[in-house]
This record gives structure tokens, sequence and C-alpha cells, in this order.
């Protein structure tokens, strides 16, 4: 568990399920993602992070806003397989949240503390982040937080047809 000024980040439980099912169902969270989840897709991806976790001690965590205790996100960090992404094998740092949470500076906040403490603890020289090159306000929270843009390592996501606005990403990286 991470603890900001105003963000706890910890495992998910199983009453996170529906505010997650409807984060990850929200069409405005699902424009930057190739779509939305339905709450089946939603369960098994709640449950992946969980088993990440889990296995490392560490992962994506549940972005509980301390002020109500409520759910509003996801931020932290995760494996990608060599096989998975061109820019794998990589820990990745990442962040979902809820539309009713964004312009807070939230993203920062808790992004900022998963990567210091993923740069203290992981035996990594490196940890990255990507978002479509679209998506200036992810790329501007990479920057707030420290990263550096690494175009040599930018990609076409395989999992988006090549026409699909989302498929050329952008790779940021932080260094020990």
């Amino acid at each position: 568990m991470l603890e900001t000024p105003r963000l706890i980040l910890r495992r998910f439980q199983d009453e996170d399920r529906e505010a997650f099912a409807a984060m990850n169902g929200d069409p405005r969270v699902g424009d930057w993602l190739g779509g939305v989840s339905d709450r089946a897709a939603s369960d098994a991806t709640l449950d992946r992070i969980n088993a990440h976790i889990d296995a490392n001690g560490w992962g994506l965590w549940a972005a509980e806003r301390k002020a109500d205790t409520r759910l509003v996100g996801m931020i932290g960090l995760s494996t990608v397989k060599a096989d998975a992404l061109p820019v794998g094998p990589a820990i990745e740092m990442g962040w979902r949240l809820a539309p009713e949470a964004w312009g807070e500076g939230l993203a920062s906040e808790g992004a900022q503390a998963a990567l210091d403490w993923g740069l203290a603890n992981i035996d990594a020289r490196e940890i990255i982040a990507f978002t479509a090159a679209t998506n200036l306000k992810s790329q501007a929270v990479m920057t707030r937080i420290g990263m550096s843009p690494d175009p040599a390592r930018d990609f076409d996501h395989p999992r988006l047809a090549q026409d699909h606005p989302l498929r050329r990403h952008v790779v940021y990286v932080a260094r020990r």
C-alpha cells in the first residue's frame, strides 16, 4: 500500500468491482483504450491485477480518494512480457481514472508515488510508460512525474487495426 496526500493506493477488494466496472464501461475512458469493457471483462481484469500483486508484491493498485474513500481508478506498475508488445519485456507505469476524478492532479500525484516506489524497490534499470500519440493529457502526466520521451521505442499497437486512431503509441522512460 502507498499513501499520498490525497490517495491510498492498495490492492483491489471485492467491493471495488462495481466502481471499477463503471469506470471501464464509461465511453470517455474507453475512448483512450480502444473501447469499453463489460462487467465480465472488467472483473477478469481486476482478477489479473490482483494476481499480479499477489505474485509480485506490487502492481496496478486501486486508487482510493481519501476525502470520501471512493475508488477513483487504478495507478501503479505492471509487467510487459517480451511477446506482448514491442516494448517488452519491461516494467510499465500506468493509470486509469474515472472521469469524475479527471483534472484534479490525482493521476500525477499517484503516478509519482508509484514511480518513486518502483524505482526504489523493483530490480529494473528503468520504468516505461506508453500511450496513444494523441493522448496529450497522459503524456503531460508522464512529463510532470519526470519521465522523458524515448521516440526510438515508439510503436504501433499490435492489437489495434492499422487505421485505428490510437494505433501509434509513444514511449516515455524513467531511469534509476
